[in-house]
């Protein structure tokens, strides 16, 4: 697995990450053995970048990633995050930036993950109610605490990350960014690329819709969250699975399914892009990381790109987008 620099404070990854959120909440049903299986075999195939936060479960995602780390730390680039405030009954608090509340979350995340420091730690959403420089601030002293190495922010704007790059290096800029989500194409990344800001792209698979393994939203389990996300639902769903339809006709042609083809042409956007696609099993594990070894045409390249342009996609990325790209 090569490997992929995020950010110009010295953060190297591997050009393919895992999101680790899956195998705790969301996504259907928990198998904590399968889980740790599949954070074995990533990292037996040079995957050494795991994306965790201490939302996801609540609290049990940081655990699980903790136990797949016992004798191996050095081997592991840990990024976790804090903001999305959580209770233990996994009721939602809302988002808090203060810098109390940063204080408090690594010191939290660092006992469940059972390390000493965090590689990279992210603002997971940005708390309008709180300066971004105060945030930031309390971030930077846990730098020189010794107790994180590299700093981020997710689905911030691009003047967010301005003020918050003046304070402290963001090393990473963690947004969706996938064939159907294509926002940050706009501003962000040329004002990352401007200030030396690695990106990673989080849902690089469209949650799993673009790998085509859903035909109808009865596919889901029930407990499903993507049940409640617009572009699985009603209409919608059957309009963007014409977009995916057109991806596998095209994947096909080149012997390779549609996962792939999406994941490649993610990493084709540049060298300071990484996905994090997430899952819970060996098998799409395994198939994703194929993605790292199918370089593409400029050809190819067009034809996704006519195939699924800009803003095809029916309905919002979330229920309430009202918490993302502020």
């Amino acid at each position: 697995m090569k490997k992929r620099k995020l950010g110009s404070q010295g953060l190297e990854v591997s050009e393919i990450g895992l999101g680790c959120m899956g195998m705790s909440e969301f996504y259907g049903a928990r198998d904590d053995d399968e889980s740790l299986r599949t954070i074995d075999r990533a990292i037996e195939l040079g995957v050494d970048f795991l994306d965790t936060a201490d939302m996801y479960g609540p609290f049990t995602n940081e655990k699980l990633v903790g136990r797949a780390l016992k004798g191996r730390r050095d081997r592991v680039v840990v990024a976790t995050k804090f903001g999305n405030v959580r209770g233990e009954d996994g009721s939602f608090g809302g988002i808090e930036g203060s810098p109390e509340y940063v204080r408090k979350c690594i010191d939290a995340s660092l006992a469940r993950l059972g390390i000493e420091h965090v590689d990279l730690y992210y603002q997971h959403r940005v708390d309008t109610k709180v300066p971004i420089e105060e945030t930031v601030g309390a971030m930077a002293e846990l730098v020189k605490a010794g107790k994180v190495s590299y700093l981020g922010l997710s689905e911030a704007a691009p003047a967010t990350i301005r003020r918050a790059h003046a304070v402290h290096p963001i090393s990473a800029l963690q947004t969706e960014y996938s064939l159907w989500s294509r926002e940050p194409d706009g501003e962000l990344f040329p004002t990352c690329r401007e200030l030396g800001i690695g990106f990673v792209a989080y849902s690089p698979l469209g949650r799993g819709f673009l790998t085509g393994a859903f035909k109808q939203a009865s596919d889901l389990p029930e407990s499903d969250r993507r049940r409640a996300f617009p572009r699985f639902q009603g209409e919608n769903f059957a309009k963007n699975l014409e977009l995916v339809r057109r991806i596998e006709a095209l994947a096909t042609a080149r012997g390779t399914s549609a996962a792939v083809l999406a994941l490649a042409w993610v990493l084709a956007r540049g060298r300071d892009v990484v996905p994090i696609p997430g899952t819970k099993r060996r098998t799409y594990l395994e198939e994703n990381l194929r993605a790292a070894e199918l370089e593409l045409t400029p050809a190819e390249l067009s034809a996704l790109d006519e195939a699924v342009p800009p803003n095809s996609a029916l309905g919002n990325r979330y229920p309430d987008m009202g918490h993302v790209n502020r």
